[in-house]
């Protein structure tokens, strides 16, 4: 869940030497691919498009889909083989699809499906070249990997973040601080950021952020004047929380913190418009393109780009879930990755959808908000799942805590691994413990566990609870 796909230093992609020299700066392979791949092309088509598309009317907005979707089929049958295999098997042609509610004639593709089958899903009418292998970070327990079109797929993307990013006036020339998982230099070194994108945007090593270090981050961003701050929840949090508890003022140049590829929960976003005094802006995408949603200038609401990939919400017994705020896992089709299809992709992520139109007058289909994984849910004693997203951690209770991270390996039992500081005491535990047993019901027995370090990610990003019980979506059907 919640992409790393773009690239982060992305350079002004507006122009081709731009483009180029943004590619030259993240993968040398890439200027070999923009030789023959006409990325800035790409890019520029796409953005063009989404700058009228955002307006639409829901049924012009329906036929483009359509007609995506039409192509998508017809390409997938006549050159995936895997794909060829499923609509023979059914006795099916593309042209029985006709509308997204049709997709339901063709089975789901799991993580598990991709990987038996990833030589066939594999586009044969694509030179090898053509092909950039990505694995995912494994957040779920076991990576994936799968293909985009090489110096197609990056720039693609881009014009979408562009798209969602202009709603809150953000400009490639601004200058933005980067908070997301980088390592910029040895630890022993001393050397905490770099800058990058001829000095536009200053690269922060988020491994580094400690209390001996955050004041000299905090002296740095304010002397570099950001207008924006792009980051994971879970470090922006680090530095929120520290300027917080010292009494530091915002940074009066920043204008939004950009927060994506890690759920964002409604206790971080009170505190980082606290600790920022500015928007907090979210988006909700995957690593493997296959939907993204973002809010919008009026709202928190996040708005599914119907011109990326078709959405579908699946809960008891894998069908499509009915009703106002009903809550579900998400499918996706993605209809822009031709070399790799990804055809009624089951995420594992879980999502609220809303009926609700936005007054910002675009006309995308809404989620009310992203619950966070399947493996984002605390199993009580009885099997009742619990969202750990409505859950508190701004509380009195946490106060002396540096850092935690819950782990299940039982139904009903909860371990809570605490980095104190200098100030916790025992009654702080017993409080801690009060204070999740009310929020979590007496079905959950909690247990501190004291460690020197929470330890995150490859990719640097920072997991609120590893859940080793299966869950599925049709667990949560018990809540």
């Amino acid at each position: 869940m919640y992409h790393p796909t773009y690239p982060s230093d992305p350079g002004d992609v507006h122009t081709k030497t731009g483009l180029l020299r943004w590619a030259s700066h993240a993968n040398p392979l890439t200027v070999k691919a923009l030789s023959l791949v006409p990325s800035y092309r790409t890019y520029r088509q796409m953005y063009a498009l989404l700058q009228q598309s955002q307006w639409w009317s829901p049924e012009e907005l329906a036929a483009y889909q359509a007609q995506a979707l039409s192509r998508l089929l017809e390409h997938a049958y006549e050159n995936v083989p895997y794909y060829r295999r499923v609509f023979q098997e059914r006795g099916l042609v593309p042209g029985d699809i006709q509308a997204p509610a049709d997709l339901a004639l063709l089975p789901f593709l799991t993580k598990q499906i991709v990987q038996n089958n990833l030589p066939d899903l594999k586009a044969r009418n694509y030179p090898e070249a053509a092909f950039e292998y990505v694995c995912t970070s494994g957040s779920t327990g076991t990576p994936m990997g799968f293909y985009y079109e090489r110096g197609a797929s990056r720039a693609r993307e881009w014009a979408f973040m562009k798209a969602q990013w202009d709603r809150i006036g953000y400009r490639f020339t601004d200058r933005c601080v980067v908070l997301r998982g980088h390592v910029v230099d040895a630890a022993s070194s001393g050397v905490y950021w770099r800058r990058a994108l001829f000095g536009r945007w200053l690269i922060m090593s988020s491994h580094q952020m400690t209390e001996e270090t955050l004041p000299a981050y905090i002296d740095r961003i304010r002397k570099f004047r950001p207008r924006f701050i792009h980051a994971y929840p879970s470090t922006a949090v680090i530095l929120a929380r520290y300027m917080r508890e010292h009494g530091i003022e915002p940074f009066p140049t920043v204008r939004a913190i950009l927060c994506g590829s890690e759920n964002l929960y409604p206790w971080q976003r009170g505190l980082l418009g606290e600790a920022f005094g500015c928007r907090i802006f979210s988006w909700y995408g995957n690593s493997e393109q296959t939907v993204l949603a973002g809010e919008c200038e009026e709202s928190t609401h996040y708005h599914i780009f119907p011109e990326y990939s078709i959405v579908e919400l699946i809960g008891r017994d894998c069908r499509p879930v009915e009703g106002p705020d009903a809550m579900g896992e998400v499918v996706t089709t993605n209809l822009t990755n031709f070399v790799f299809p990804l055809i009624r992709y089951r995420t594992m992520d879980v999502a609220i959808a809303t009926e609700k139109q936005c007054s910002c007058g675009r006309r995308y289909p809404l989620l009310e908000k992203v619950e966070g994984r399947l493996q984002e849910f605390i199993i009580t004693r009885s099997g009742h799942p619990i969202s750990v997203t409505p859950i508190n951690y701004e509380s009195e209770a946490f106060e002396n805590i540096r850092q935690f991270q819950m782990y299940q390996e039982e139904r009903g039992e909860l371990i809570i691994k605490v980095v104190r500081k200098p100030t916790y005491t025992e009654e702080d535990t017993r409080q801690l413990t009060r204070e999740l047993r009310w929020q979590l019901g007496d079905e959950v027995n909690v247990h501190v566990q004291f460690v020197d370090e929470i330890p995150r990610t490859e990719g640097g990003k920072f997991r609120y609870l590893i859940q080793k019980l299966p869950i599925t979506i049709g667990d949560l059907y018990s809540m």
